[in-house]
């Protein structure tokens, strides 16, 4: 509804002396849509104008009232109700969500600039568990929304492939392991013997010593470590790949820690030459208590570099080879200090874009309330999420549809689309509780009840042997119901619910709308007829359609499917 607020503020902003675009921030929907569809409240303008607020209101309704785009403007002491022109904006929804749903959702913001999102980030060697199911569909989302809004975006896995860890790795590999088995399943294998080291050396403490000589073997080059590292990330990648080809995720570089290496030895000269490093217990430092921060270590007291140094090489490589302009980090909230520090010290380098750079933060995820450590084996894995998310949408199927064709694949796109929507509807900032019980609900507010949704309006559009995108007509309207213009109202939003999501980084708003979407088609589909009606069937038909397009688009952005039966 951007346009129509666009247009209110524009016809007022003459009596209220103030510019159009801070006219709309102010623009609300009232409570009751009885009241009318927008609604100004004009307290806020009467010190300016110095005027009482309903004589306000009063001459900021007069100002409305011949304009085409508004059915009635009434001053209700100091607030200015509004109601649209129904047909007007019924024809403007369904037109443009039928043929472009796109051009409904996003003005194309973004022309010109380019982002650089580093998300997903796993640990080679590591178990791909539900912990890192939030970076990975948050950042994939963004990736959407971003893309949506006219931006170019450049998606980057900093894959965990570098650390003492890796040391560990192998001296577990190399006493208890098996190449067979390895191969076989790999990182559950790799993993089981990182957590069996650890368990290990805390009866043979040596072993820490050992795992520290392989990581320097490693950094020096030795044939033997860089064999095992590079099969380590070999092996690891293609249980990634397969697992990210299932999310429906993809990025656009797999760029680990390890290929900063030759690069941070520039920064760390530079930081030096600006006379930004300074001697703190014997490491080398920015000192960034200016700014209430502890100090930004930069090289360690062993001579060896550290995370905000690999962070500060990768940030340079973005900008420089990317040529990416904003930088955004979908990291968890545990490492806001980290990313404060090191936008800083890119800030105290010159570096003018440190400004774009941003860390988009998250939530825990827990399992069952408790919070998982890999060090420890405490982990779920993602895949045996998925496997039974989508066994329980196929035991749904085969209960509610068994004729229902290529159950195979509507199961997988129901049961992983219930995993990412139970993530993404919770606003990111906010910790989420993995239970199964809660995953595998599909009733409710979930992802399959918005696929199904999506299928029910596949269905009506399949009986009337309508070409979707081409059914029905807004040409002729009738008498617009009630329960089609609370529909039209909510999908009216898009474009601000999109530039929101965009502006906030937040998937959740999208899917928010999305359930609102749902809950008013399907009162829609309740209170009216539509098959059986006769002469509004054509708007209903076309308005089936354009919620069935917007709720497709709307699902593309979260990265889930939008089956069109199920």
């Amino acid at each position: 509804m951007l346009q129509q607020k666009l247009t209110f503020a524009e016809q007022v902003a003459d009596v209220l002396k103030v510019p159009a675009e801070d006219i709309v921030e102010h623009l609300e929907y009232p409570p009751n849509p009885d009241l009318g569809d927008l609604a100004l409240p004009c307290f806020r303008f009467a010190k300016t104008l110095r005027r009482n607020p309903a004589d306000i209101a009063k001459d900021v309704a007069s100002a409305l009232a011949e304009h085409p785009a508004f059915a009635r403007a009434e001053a209700t002491g100091g607030y200015v109700n509004v109601q649209l022109n129904r047909d007007a904006l019924m024809r403007d929804v369904v037109r443009t969500l039928q043929s472009h749903p796109e051009q409904w959702f996003s003005r194309q913001r973004g022309q010109g600039r380019t982002a650089a999102i580093d998300y997903s980030s796993p640990n080679i060697a590591k178990p791909f568990g539900v912990g890192h199911l939030r970076s990975t569909v948050i950042g994939q989302a963004i990736v959407h929304l971003l893309e949506a809004d006219g931006w170019r975006v450049v998606g980057i896995n900093h894959l965990g492939d570098w650390g003492t860890q890796f040391g560990k790795i192998i001296v577990a590999y190399r006493k208890w392991g098996d190449e067979a088995v390895v191969r076989a399943n790999p990182v559950r294998e790799l993993f089981s013997l990182y957590v069996r080291f650890h368990d290990e050396a805390e009866k043979h403490p040596e072993l820490d010593d050992e795992a520290r000589e392989w990581f320097k073997k490693l950094e020096e080059g030795d044939a033997e470590a860089t064999r095992l590292w590079q099969w380590f990330i070999d092996e690891s990648l293609k249980v990634f790949r397969a697992m990210y080809h299932r999310l429906g995720v993809q990025f656009d570089h797999y760029l680990g820690e390890s290929f900063y290496n030759d690069m941070m030895q520039v920064v760390v000269d530079e930081l030096r030459s600006k006379g930004l490093l300074v001697e703190s217990d014997g490491a080398e430092v920015v000192d960034l208590s200016a700014w209430n921060m502890p100090p930004c270590i930069i090289v360690k007291s062993d001579g060896a570099t550290i995370y905000a140094t690999r962070d500060l090489a990768a940030a340079n490589y973005r900008h420089d080879q990317f040529g990416a302009d904003t930088l955004l980090y979908v990291v968890g909230a545990e490492q806001t200090l980290h990313f404060q520090q090191v936008f800083k010290v890119l800030e105290l380098m010159g570096r003018s874009w440190a400004a774009n750079c941003q860390h988009v933060a998250f939530g825990m995820m827990k399992y069952n309330g408790e919070r998982m450590s890999t060090r420890r084996g405490k982990i779920v894995y993602l895949e045996d999420v998925l496997d039974k998310a989508v066994a329980e949408a196929k035991r749904i199927i085969e209960e509610k549809n068994p004729s229902l064709e290529d159950k195979d694949s509507v199961a997988e796109a129901v049961g992983i689309g219930a995993v990412i929507f139970n993530d993404l509807k919770s606003y990111r900032m906010h910790d989420v509780d993995f239970r199964y019980e809660e995953v595998l609900n599909f009733d409710g507010e979930t992802g399959p009840y918005v696929q199904y949704t999506h299928a029910r309006a596949c269905s009506v559009l399949r009986k009337a042997e309508a070409t979707p995108g081409q059914a029905g007509s807004v040409d002729n309207l009738v008498d617009v119901h009630d329960a089609e213009w609370r529909l039209i109202t909510v999908l009216a939003q898009a474009q601000e619910v999109l530039e929101r999501a965009v502006d906030e980084l937040d998937p959740s708003l999208i899917a928010r709308f999305l359930l609102d979407v749902c809950h008013a088609f399907n009162r829609f589909y309740h209170d009216c007829p539509i098959l059986s009606a006769e002469a509004a069937r054509d708007q209903r038909l076309a308005l089936t359609d354009a919620v069935r397009s917007a709720l497709a688009y709307g699902l593309h952005l979260l990265g889930l499917k939008a089956p069109t039966a199920m």
